[in-house]
């Protein structure tokens, strides 16, 4: 049923027949390969007089292709469920492609039935959806089970031929298939009362088509800014806005967006834009300059937004980091460790980690108190440790000399793996830890990392208790390591806050799984916007460290080399700054884009980058 062809390499493909290879190992080809992006797929019209059975495999089949507008794959349905069939309701994601059975035999049926209708089941192991606005969410390996009911009907030339006459919206596509017909990419919006007035983009992972959509017609840049303009998805709508005035969208008719030679692109919108004022107008801008960033094959250097009326505004690149998540910190991201003596050390501008260490100024790199954790405000200039046994917080300068304050939270906990997580700090500057204490364990917040604590409602929990947890650079995501009945898995939570500035009431909302592959995960860190790295375990199966997107989607850069027990992981925002991992045997390793892991120190815990 599948005719593939290799986009722009004919000439390659004529050139490489010159010279048979007569060496190597022999490779058995699936007809989609994972992950080979470049593969197309054409669908195949039923041939006449097909059977049933064949007509089921061929719509199947003719799901996982390049047809423009699904035109051939509705050859394969009735006529009536030609006109309804709706291919973007969803997509239904299996472990592999559907398994076909049947005809089904219902009691009751005879012989002049089965002559005239038929049904076939399709079965199999659901691993993922992704709902009408493109959201992906991963699920715990269920049993997918969906039947499809077909008749004969007469055609236009008059003949009998069989259709499928019953069939559920949306795509049902085995992993391989649907990673090469997708691609993940970040929309991005502003966070929801951003303290001191200010502006930082968040990134709300979608999929969208790889090359062009068959129901749109548009191109992957082209459907991505369509999705931004469509507004946040469902899970992350109560903590982002978009500056785009309601009902903004692509000029009709749009269906690419291509840069000039100076790779300036010009986004076409309706006269809906005229409404946006001035500054917000160059928010909108950076919410698509942002959302390109990582899409195009050359960098976008300039955002221009044209309403109905002519260009609104304009947007360079170099002006867009203001809108970082980051963009207050002046650090250079040093990395921070807990030497032998549980005092806090500095490896310094740390771009390949190679530095040498050196006691960070102020009482946590000479006090006598013993720490266990550290984490390191994200404008490095002031730090929060944990005691060696758990019991307190500590906050202190990393500027100034001084006397180490008073703890500013204690945990009650007779037995130190129950008492305070590890801390980590947020773009906003607040201070998270988590106590984990039996007898009453809580999540915490010290709003700029001063203060007394306040207690972060976390409603999703359901008996389980807080291992570790980690805030994102936009402070509106926590990635939270739970454990419940003996398993520690990864979830990521929405933070909400209401009321004042002054008495504001925090949750964590929406508890989501985002790695139920993992049934026990041991460590994590945010490395980048949406990605984070995982230590963790399959059923049965040996240590893994992977990237995972912020959805539960995995990361197209996938599993990382092998390292052996690995106790934590620090990631930096920055994606090219090296991952760092404290394991039992090598100490403190790190492993630089396309390098192996390397030895970094023998003694050390605890090591961080700011956050």
């Amino acid at each position: 049923m599948r005719v593939s062809a290799l986009l722009g390499c004919g000439i390659v493909v004529l050139a490489g027949c010159g010279s048979m290879p007569v060496t190597g190992d022999v490779k058995a080809v699936d007809a989609s390969q994972p992950g080979d992006s470049q593969v197309q797929v054409y669908a195949v019209a039923p041939r006449e007089g097909a059977p049933p059975s064949e007509i089921v495999d061929g719509f199947l089949e003719s799901m996982t292709s390049d047809d423009p507008a699904f035109a051939t794959t509705r050859k394969y349905l009735s006529a009536d469920a030609r006109r309804t069939w709706q291919p973007g309701g969803g997509t239904t994601v299996l472990a592999q492609a559907p398994t076909r059975s049947g005809p089904l035999l219902h009691d009751g049926d005879n012989r002049a039935t089965r002559d005239k209708a038929t049904t076939y089941t399709l079965t199999g192991e659901k691993v993922a959806a992704v709902d009408a606005q493109s959201s992906y969410r991963p699920l715990a390996p269920t049993d997918y089970s969906q039947t499809l009911h077909l008749v004969l009907e007469k055609g236009a030339d008059g003949k009998q031929e069989w259709r499928i006459d019953v069939v559920p919206d949306g795509l049902v596509l085995g992993q391989s298939d649907f990673k090469r017909l997708y691609r993940p990419v970040n929309k991005y919006y502003f966070a929801t009362g951003r303290a001191n007035g200010q502006s930082t983009l968040v990134a709300d992972p979608v999929y969208v088509r790889n090359r062009t959509d068959p129901v749109t017609r548009m191109d992957t840049a082209t459907q991505t800014v369509r999705t931004l303009l469509a507004g946040p998805t469902n899970w992350l709508r109560p903590v982002v806005d978009s500056r785009f005035p309601t009902g903004t969208a692509l000029r009709k008719g749009v269906i690419a967006l291509p840069q000039d030679d100076q790779n300036v692109l010009k986004v076409p919108l309706n006269d809906k834009a005229d409404k946006a004022s001035p500054s917000a107008c160059r928010m909108m801008a950076a919410q698509v300059l942002f959302t390109l960033g990582d899409l195009t094959s050359a960098r976008v250097e300039r955002v221009e937004l044209e309403g109905g009326e002519g260009q609104l505004c304009a947007l360079d690149a170099d002006d867009a980091p203001e809108f970082s998540a980051d963009h207050g910190s002046d650090g250079d991201d040093s990395q921070y460790f807990i030497n032998d003596k549980g005092q806090v050390e500095q490896i310094p501008g740390a771009t390949d980690g190679t530095g040498t260490p050196e006691p960070v100024t102020g009482p946590l790199g000479s006090g006598t108190v013993p720490m266990g954790s550290v984490g390191v405000a994200r404008d490095e200039q002031r730090a929060a440790a944990v005691s060696s046994h758990g019991q307190h917080l500590y906050v202190s300068s990393l500027e100034t000399e001084g006397e180490l304050d008073d703890p500013l939270v204690s945990s009650k906990a007779k037995k130190a793996a129950d008492r305070l997580s590890s801390p980590s700090w947020d773009g906003r500057g607040d201070l998270w830890v988590a106590d984990r204490d039996p007898a009453g364990p809580r999540l915490l917040r010290l709003t700029g990392g001063t203060g007394e604590p306040q207690e972060v409602r976390v409603p999703g929990l359901d008996g389980a208790r807080i291992e570790e947890l980690r805030m994102s650079a936009d402070g509106v995501r926590i990635a939270l390591l739970l454990t419940k009945d003996g398993r520690t898995t990864l979830n990521i939570g929405r933070v909400e806050r209401r009321g004042s500035s002054v008495a504001p009431e925090i949750s964590v909302e929406d508890l989501r799984q985002a790695a139920p592959q993992l049934t026990d995960v041991t460590a994590i860190s945010w490395s980048g916007r949406s990605r984070l790295v995982v230590v963790g375990k399959e059923e049965g199966g040996v240590q893994q460290v992977r990237y995972v997107q912020a959805d539960g989607s995995t990361s197209a850069s996938g599993s990382l080399p092998g390292v052996n027990q690995v106790q934590s992981v620090a990631a930096a925002d920055d994606e090219l700054l090296p991952l760092m991992a404290e394991t039992v045997g090598d100490g403190i390793v790190k492993l630089s884009p396309g390098d192996n892991w390397q030895t970094v120190l023998k003694q050390g815990t605890s090591l961080v980058y700011p956050g």
